[in-house]
């Protein structure tokens, strides 16, 4: 029972088998005499049963899993108690756990690598979590005890009696690329080799992924998840046309994308570089970014993850090449990723003056306090007039 290695309990249907006083059937956190709405009998079956709930949605199962996976892991093996029995102290403890997962052989992949669920070296933890992936491993849990409350599983959710701060949005987004760094990314992708065959379908690939995420502001999960089958075409009163792309996003939720001509122009490139027709039929399954090759299936999001960060390595790598004064610059587009995009696009819609709750809409946020993130211009012009008008004049 010491090895943990030896038990998956998420990552196969088949249950390990634990005596009563550890698999939760006898839990002191049980409900009872209240109606039950899911018929689990142990922890692990009651946690599946939430899991199930995001099986549509990869990136949130697979979040969610992990947390879950990690907290029944701790609980059985290194407190010895089910997650039904775990209460608000145990939390606190598991709380400080995380921070520093020991011991570190048990707990911990060696040198940081992330290894398949099914390899022996797999470790719940490939490193130390970061203080924002602590406190999300902690919201996701209440979470999950909230509705196995609501299931009629747990008397009571453990971690209700914790110190709930009001999540504050951040002033203003700092992770985007002015429209000088966005320009030097756009000048790297031009300069792409494009002698070879295989070097054009890279750089129509890369220019094509660089314009979808920029005018859609669409998410990485949003570009694997959604095919080029989503454009379609209406017209306005006038007879006027106008292209859509319906995007099926975060939460499973439907939002329609203009289509601009820009979008629409390279969208046709993109397309007669692999030879289709210039504009996708309705429900065609093409990816919206396909691989290199013959191959129709969707990119990763890891794949995707790589192809945006080589581009903005390279142009970094270019930076560097002008002199030191360009050294700083290199270092932040160097941190860049797929979601920088996303933030920079939303972040030069509001630098020009577009409605804000059409930007809200284009990028399917929730609240306006969201979208209020992008407004670096106000802020600029706050910070401008202050220091004209507000002198102490010694």
């Amino acid at each position: 029972m010491d090895n943990i290695v030896a038990i998956l309990p998420f990552s196969s249907s088949e249950n390990y088998s634990l005596p009563a006083k550890l698999d939760g059937s006898e839990g002191s956190n049980r409900a009872i005499g209240k109606p039950a709405q899911i018929t689990a009998s142990s922890d692990l079956q009651a946690i599946q049963a939430w899991l199930a709930c995001f099986a549509d949605t990869k990136t949130t199962f697979s979040n969610y899993r992990k947390e879950a996976e990690r907290l029944y892991l701790w609980a059985v093996f290194q407190l010895g108690k089910p997650v039904s029995s775990l209460t608000h102290e145990d939390l606190l403890i598991y709380k400080r756990f995380i921070q520093d997962p020991q011991p570190r052989d048990k707990w911990v992949s060696d040198g940081g690598r992330k290894y398949a669920r099914n390899h022996e070296l797999w470790r719940p933890f490939y490193r130390e979590l970061s203080p924002a992936s602590q406190r999300q491993a902690m919201v996701i849990l209440n979470v999950m005890f909230a509705w196995l409350v609501n299931a009629g599983y747990l008397a009571g959710n453990p971690l209700s009696l914790s110190r709930q701060r009001a999540k504050k949005v951040k002033p203003r987004i700092t992770r985007y690329l002015d429209p000088w760094l966005w320009q030097e990314v756009k000048d790297y992708i031009e300069t792409m080799p494009q002698e070879s065959t295989r070097e054009q379908a890279h750089y129509f690939r890369t220019r094509w992924l660089f314009t979808i995420l920029y005018l859609g502001g669409l998410r990485i999960s949003e570009i694997s998840q959604n095919s080029m089958g989503c454009f379609f075409s209406r017209r306005d009163k006038e007879g006027k046309e106008y292209w859509w792309l319906e995007i099926l996003g975060k939460g499973d939720k439907v939002r329609l994308v203009p289509a601009t001509h820009e979008m629409m122009a390279e969208l046709a490139q993109y397309r007669r570089s692999l030879g289709f027709p210039p504009y996708p039929s309705i429900n065609e399954e093409t990816p919206l970014v396909l691989s290199i090759g013959k191959s129709m299936k969707p990119l990763t999001r890891s794949a995707l993850h790589i192809i945006i960060k080589k581009a903005f390595k390279q142009t970094a790598a270019c930076l560097r090449l002008r002199g030191d004064e360009y050294i700083a610059r290199a270092d932040l587009v160097e941190q860049a990723s797929a979601h920088w995009l996303r933030h920079t696009a939303g972040s030069h819609m509001a630098d020009q003056e577009i409605d804000i709750r059409l930007i809200r809409d284009n990028l399917g946020h929730e609240s306006l306090n969201t979208t209020s993130q992008y407004l670096h211009a106000d802020d600029d012009k706050r910070h401008s007039e202050t220091e004209q008008n507000h002198r102490i004049d010694w």
